[in-house]
């Protein structure tokens, strides 16, 4: 008959043991101990690669797949109270679905001091480990390289020992449910898992310091043997590498910026283009990058960059234009671009001197006839009115929120955000003479014919 968990002295008000218990001795220091989580409706146990590998060693262990599928049913219903972690043990008080509670423990070996040195020496030797580890990140070359030197941190077949009030002799609903639970604490975060193996993070934290700080002054060059990401080519990426500076020796300064954007390849080979492919195109859009790149790399790096707004995210049309301003591509590629953009080629270069007096504002001012609400329309009749002394006005049409001056071929174009925009007729097409003023007069003034 199964043993009813009953709350008393021994307990505290999470359910959690506080002293002596079945012959278990009272836990000591490192320990941590986790809130009940919420009901997990909708959603799975594990995202992460190593809380699916905890799963995978629990449901690869358990004979009875009914049992976890009961287990995951109380999990995924909040039935799993707070959850204390400590060294070789997890424990937590599971509620059956008759709200009978039991107390359920999970067991897992602990690593041997040599086996922690041998973790913590392979660390060392490579930036990158210690890197994830401070991103609450596993890496499956962690995991690697540290059963490469003979330290398992993942449990495999047979690992998750189970213990519940209930009596079972194999995982039961109740352990089932706790290490689904506690797959959701390892998503969040791996040191759970090395705390069970018998590290707390702080603890592990000052070990790594002290080995890197022992080794820079002694001398002590790292590792030669060749980790598994090092033995498939990929390296440590500098990234992980710098991350870590807090840990490590000291590192060398970042270095500075390049001079100016690199050179794209010339595609100009003896051997003939693949079918469909423009190398004149490619070269172009290859530099175009080169060169955008190298600009978000120097505003990046510039002081005060990160008090800056956002880039406006351009449309594809935009961008189109924004290339063949940039580029001042060949006759034949602006075609292409133009057709990109869903414009005639006539029309791009209206779009493009647009784009070079004030970017996608002056180029909406150039496609987009908008029609001002009585406000906005009051607004700028008041702009016209004092811009210019009396009797220096010039005649002006109004329509919608262009005005034309009468007897010559310039135009005012009022934009959404309450700017003037100059514009002449050019061989019977309206083009964009000069960026934008917030006043009338002075936009127009760079417009109208000498004399």
């Amino acid at each position: 008959m199964s043993d009813r968990y009953e709350t008393d002295d021994e307990y505290d008000e999470q359910g959690i043991p506080t002293g002596e218990e079945r012959g278990i001795p009272a836990r000591q220091e490192p320990e941590r101990t986790f809130a009940a989580l919420p009901p997990a409706n909708g959603r799975g146990f594990a995202t992460s690669w190593w809380g699916q590998a905890w799963l995978k060693a629990l449901e690869d262990t358990a004979l009875d797949g009914e049992q976890l599928k009961r287990g995951r049913r109380l999990a995924r219903e909040g039935r799993v109270g707070a959850v204390s972690v400590r060294p070789g043990r997890i424990t937590a008080v599971v509620q059956d679905r008759d709200s009978t509670a039991y107390r359920s423990d999970v067991l897992l070996q602990q690593l041997s001091d040599e086996e922690w040195d041998r973790f913590l020496d392979m660390a060392v030797d490579r930036a990158g480990h210690i890197a994830a580890l401070l991103d609450r990140e596993m890496a499956p070359h962690l995991v690697e390289d540290a059963a490469a030197a003979g330290v398992d941190l993942l449990p495999g077949i047979g690992d998750l020992e189970p213990e519940c009030t209930c009596e079972a002799w194999d995982h039961c609903p109740h352990t089932g449910a706790l290490c689904y639970q506690v797959a959701r604490l390892l998503d969040q975060d791996p040191f759970v898992l090395l705390l069970m193996r018998g590290r707390d993070e702080r603890r592990l934290l000052d070990e790594l310091q002290a080995r890197s700080a022992a080794r820079a002054v002694q001398g002590v060059p790292a590792s030669s043997s060749p980790s598994a990401r090092e033995r498939s080519g990929a390296g440590v990426g500098a990234l992980e590498a710098f991350a870590a500076r807090d840990i490590l020796p000291p590192l060398p300064a970042e270095p500075a910026p390049p001079s100016e954007p690199g050179q794209a390849p010339s595609l100009d080979t003896e051997a003939g283009p693949a079918p469909g492919l423009d190398p004149a195109a490619l070269e172009l859009l290859v530099s175009d990058t080169a060169v955008r790149a190298y600009r978000m790399l120097v505003d990046a790096l510039a002081d005060g960059h990160e008090l800056q707004p956002l880039a406006v995210q351009l449309t594809v049309a935009q961008d189109a234009v924004r290339l063949a301003a940039d580029a001042r591509p060949e006759p034949r590629i602006a075609a292409r671009i133009a057709e990109g953009a869903g414009r005639q080629r006539a029309d791009l270069d209206a779009a493009v001197r647009a784009w070079k007096y004030g970017g996608p504002a002056a180029l909406a001012v150039l496609d987009e006839e908008w029609e001002p609400d009585p406000e906005s329309l009051a607004r700028a009749r008041t702009r016209l009115a004092e811009a210019w002394e009396e009797g220096e006005r010039p005649r002006l049409r109004a329509g919608r929120s262009r005005w034309t001056v009468a007897g010559a071929d310039v135009q005012l174009r009022y934009g959404p955000d309450g700017r003037w925009w100059p514009y002449r007729k050019e061989r019977g097409r309206w083009m964009p003479v000069g960026p934008a003023d917030n006043d009338p007069s002075g936009a127009l003034a760079g417009a109208l014919p000498e004399g």
